[in-house]
């Protein structure tokens, strides 16, 4: 059963969907077969980085799935090393080699690094205009990063990608990023399962007759954030992205405001400490 999944129209007119497969620490074998049960569930947006080294699996995924490469939404980063010896472009072009593919439909700035991130950000501005990523973007940043690179170009980031779940519900940032028109996508939705047994949580599940995962990621597709849970089970697969059929009230929204604890479930890359 394919479910329907909505999009979010970015900044350059591109329509990017609410929900995808995220693939951070999932194996070579896990990737691929990940890929082609989501496809069949209707999943079309696959999220990857070259620091998760699964690239050439992704690209196995998407041909084995049996869906035209133009229906996928195809995002992956480039990672702090290349950033700190100038090698954009090489990057890249591995990347496209690894995943086998022409273009990509996203490119991210994985990481800001210090005194790096505005040259690569042109870097990716070249590439965007070679029609080789048909959008870009950034992850990890905070409002000083966005700042300093409206200072730098005319060019308006159209993701960031951060870390943004229940419990560190980033609502500053996110008003920042849309008082600029930056679409917000959220990794780690789940927090590692760390809210999972909240009992705001499981007595929303229980109302909603959802699971407590499934409420978590509707809290944030219904701000129009953008998701992208990472699982490699066929049946996770498909209820992370069943959120799609029914709507919190805005005293449950509020409700799960209230846990926020600016909680941070991700590491920081140990280079950026």
């Amino acid at each position: 059963m394919a479910l329907s999944i909505p999009t979010i129209t970015l900044n350059d007119g591109r329509a990017m969907p609410l929900l995808g497969l995220g693939t951070y620490k999932s194996t070579e074998k896990e990737a691929e077969k990940a890929i082609v049960t989501a496809a069949k569930y209707g999943y079309r947006l696959i999220d990857t980085a070259s620091s998760y080294k699964n690239e050439d699996s992704i690209g196995r995924g998407i041909r084995a799935s049996g869906i035209p490469r133009e229906n996928f939404f195809i995002t992956t980063k480039v990672w702090n090393t290349a950033q700190r010896v100038g090698d954009i472009e090489g990057a890249f072009n591995r990347s496209l080699d690894r995943l086998r593919l022409d273009y990509v439909d996203l490119y991210l700035i994985h990481w800001p690094v210090p005194g790096c991130y505005p040259e690569t950000w042109r870097a990716l501005e070249k590439i965007r205009e070679s029609g080789r990523a048909k959008s870009i973007g950034v992850s990890n940043f905070e409002e000083p990063h966005l700042t300093a690179l409206f200072e730098f170009s005319g060019i308006i980031p159209a993701v960031n990608q951060i870390e943004c779940h229940p419990l560190w519900n980033r609502k500053p940032l996110i008003a920042f990023c849309r008082s600029h028109g930056i679409a917000v996508q959220a990794y780690a939705p789940l927090a590692r399962g760390l809210y999972l047994n909240r009992e705001i949580m499981q007595q929303l599940a229980e109302k909603y007759v959802r699971t407590e995962a499934q409420i978590g990621l509707r809290y944030l597709v219904q701000q129009g954030i953008s998701v992208i849970p990472k699982s490699t089970q066929p049946d996770r697969i498909f209820a992370n992205a069943d959120v799609f059929d029914f709507e919190l009230s805005e005293a449950d929204m509020a409700l799960i405001d209230t846990m926020d604890e600016q909680l941070r479930s991700a590491s920081i890359p140990d280079d950026l400490l």
